[in-house]
């Protein structure tokens, strides 16, 4: 379990001082003029060692990332675009950051931003989210008058600017592309890849995109050093990580934790455990809704990282949004509610995924009710391949996964509900005889 003095974002419930002198109070905006000295190749050699990996849910290496960024320019600016286009069913972590935290992001920006050569950072906000833009921009004109951002950011020789981005709503523009094609201006639809970002991004010009705690861990890493990051979790699973478990738990909340802690950990120590204890867990989708559900019976010893939930569950940590489900949830209707979700978001480029989404949720819709054959399941579970892997983006994988996960561990289910509708559309035989 992780200790007080190891946890990063120290004012993630809001109790504390959200300005600038409490953000510096709190030891953030500390020795930043050095940590930029430390020059770009030791900045990302330290993000390399420390284990990072993206916490929007892909979960790649962040170091890495950084690393794909040109070495030197060729005349084209370089940008990196922060992702708080937090869309996710399930997901509320970032909110938090961006509320309660907001300086942790800012001072992250610079850094990572100086590290790939970038005079300029944008940071997309999901539209809904109004007050944390209004405390993000509050605190971005703090640092501004304070000298940290602009001309010479925090003395340390080095122009640059941020500059925040609020969306108008849509999922889509969560995806990294999309969400380019956004802040140009154009609908947010996906880009083809390659060319990728780092090659042709923003305005053609190279670019980066990281999600919001990727970036907010930044500055305490450098500060603490890779090893006391990479001291955290299982190999290949470093560092701490925001977890947000919502649903039938006593206490839904969001923690920060030490990567690789057991989900009956996590859950008994911050959640007060399972409503109506374990027993009568039913399933858990452990990472957002667009990773596949587990059984609760499975679930109870699993690990919370990428490898483990991947590998052992089929499932992913993705956003680390923890849905936990009692034995109330009718968990056919909640998966089509994932299912019409993904149907409206999807922005309609791709076949696979502009017919398939409508089509999954319509089966989906009778499967709820039981009006179905038996034969369908599988038919469904054959569509959910061919929209899996064959979109520009991911959101093609997204939809097809929750359904996958459905049929791969309550397909019983899914056939007690057909047999109950065609028991009960059955016309008794005395009112057939009755009839002739």
């Amino acid at each position: 379990m992780l200790q007080d003095k190891d946890r990063i974002f120290t004012n993630i419930y809001g109790m504390h001082d959200r300005t600038l002198a409490g953000a510096k109070a709190r030891g953030h905006w500390d020795g930043t003029k050095d940590l930029i000295g430390l020059g770009r190749d030791k900045i990302i050699e330290i993000m390399k060692a420390s284990g990072l990996r993206g916490r929007g849910g892909a979960g790649f290496p962040t170091g890495l990332k950084w690393s794909f960024m040109p070495k030197e320019s060729d005349g084209r600016p370089a940008y990196l675009v922060v992702n708080a286009d937090e869309s996710e069913p399930g997901t509320c972590k970032d909110r938090e950051i961006m509320r309660n935290d907001p300086h942790t992001l800012i001072e992250g920006c610079l850094i990572a931003s100086f590290a790939m050569n970038a005079n300029a950072c944008y940071i997309y906000i999901r539209g809904e989210y109004i007050r944390e833009r209004e405390a993000l921009q509050a605190a971005i004109d703090e640092a501004y008058e304070d000298g940290l951002l602009g001309k010479n950011a925090a003395n340390s020789g080095w122009d640059f600017d941020l500059y925040l981005h609020h969306g108008a709503g849509a999922y889509i523009c969560g995806e990294e592309t999309a969400l380019l094609e956004s802040l140009e201006g154009r609908k947010g639809m996906p880009r083809m890849k390659p060319p990728f970002p780092a090659g042709a991004g923003l305005y053609g010009c190279p670019t980066t995109v990281n999600n919001v705690e990727s970036i907010a861990v930044v500055p305490t890493i450098l500060r603490r050093g890779a090893d006391w990051f990479a001291g955290f979790g299982r190999q290949n699973n470093a560092g701490t990580k925001l977890f947000a478990i919502s649903g039938h738990v006593n206490q839904p909340c969001v923690v920060e934790e030490a990567m690789s802690i057991t989900f009956e950990e996590l859950i008994e120590t911050h959640c007060g455990g399972i409503r109506g204890g374990w027993d009568n867990l039913k399933a858990v989708i452990p990472g957002g809704s667009s990773v596949p559900c587990v059984r609760g019976e499975n679930m109870r010893d699993a690990i919370m990282d990428f490898d483990y939930l991947r590998g052992e569950l089929g499932s992913g940590l993705g956003t680390a949004a923890v849905i936990v489900m009692d034995k109330s949830t009718d968990i056919i209707k909640a998966i089509w509610r994932l299912s019409a979700f993904y149907k409206h978001e999807s922005c309609g480029q791709c076949t696979p995924c502009r017919e398939g989404t409508g089509w999954m949720m319509r089966v989906m819709d009778r499967l709820v009710k039981g009006d179905a054959e038996v034969e369908e399941i599988d038919m469904l579970l054959d569509v959910t391949k061919q929209v899996e892997g064959h979109t520009i983006c991911a959101l093609g994988d997204a939809a097809a996964w929750p359904i996958q996960g459905l049929i791969r561990n309550f397909r019983p289910l899914i056939e007690e509900r057909i047999d109950q509708y065609t028991a009960k559309s059955r016309k008794p035989a005395h009112a057939l005889a009755a009839a002739q």
